[in-house]
């Protein structure tokens, strides 16, 4: 099986994608950590790519694409998998849709996590993180035990400026710009599967679970 993750950030796409993953015995693939592994293993394309990031430029997509391939390749994406943050656009999704084929594979599916903004802007203006060791809380749904402060080692919690509303706004805002031709093109296909990511963690990842077919009940 072959699945697209797609959604804003703080609708916890990232969350559920690890635990369907992990039932399913297939590996998580994002493009950032797609770019690392090859980078570490000193693969020509790992190598390119890390030049352009290593700038701040984005990766062209035809260097995209071709790490796409070398990853899809490896053996432990045997069984399936789940890519994360790609494809981000139409003409990726029409290379990615190429290269499946050039594999004997199929697209199985879309996941697109939805949530409103106002909750979006909730859940990630909530957020806190540690300078020091990085560790991440939510002064709601997931607190430290002494406010302020980190409970692995001790630092001053801090608001990221991106994690700011006006911030978070203008990120939603230019993600359903960019994402929404990609989610009409898969919808058009039949391929589409919106998840309502409002509920508990639980409930969403049943509601995964269906759409993937887990449960026996498919979509």
């Amino acid at each position: 099986m072959v699945f697209i993750l797609l959604g804003p950030p703080g609708a916890g796409k990232g969350t559920q994608g690890s635990r369907l993953a992990a039932e399913m015995g297939v590996p998580k693939i994002s493009t950032g950590d797609m770019f690392r592994e090859l980078a570490a293993q000193g693969t020509e394309l790992g190598l390119k790519a890390k030049g352009y990031w290593s700038a701040g430029q984005l990766v062209p997509d035809d260097i995209v694409i071709g790490l796409v391939r070398e990853r899809l390749a490896m053996p432990d994406c045997d069984k399936g998998l789940l890519l994360d943050g790609f494809p981000r656009t139409v003409p990726q999704a029409d290379a990615l849709g190429s290269l499946l084929a050039d594999l004997g594979r199929d697209l199985t599916g879309v996941l697109d996590f939805a949530l409103n903004d106002e909750e979006l802007v909730n859940r990630l203006s909530g957020r806190r993180t540690c300078p020091k060791c990085t560790a991440t809380y939510h002064v709601v749904a997931m607190p430290p035990r002494q406010a302020g402060i980190c409970d692995a080692c001790g630092g001053e919690l801090i608001q990221r400026a991106d994690d700011q509303p006006e911030s978070i706004r203008k990120r939603l805002q230019e993600y359903a710009a960019k994402t929404e031709p990609l989610l009409s093109y898969y919808r058009e296909r039949g391929k589409l599967h919106t998840v309502d990511a409002a509920p508990k963690p639980d409930a969403i990842y049943a509601e995964v679970r269906r759409a993937v077919g887990l449960d026996g009940a498919g979509k």
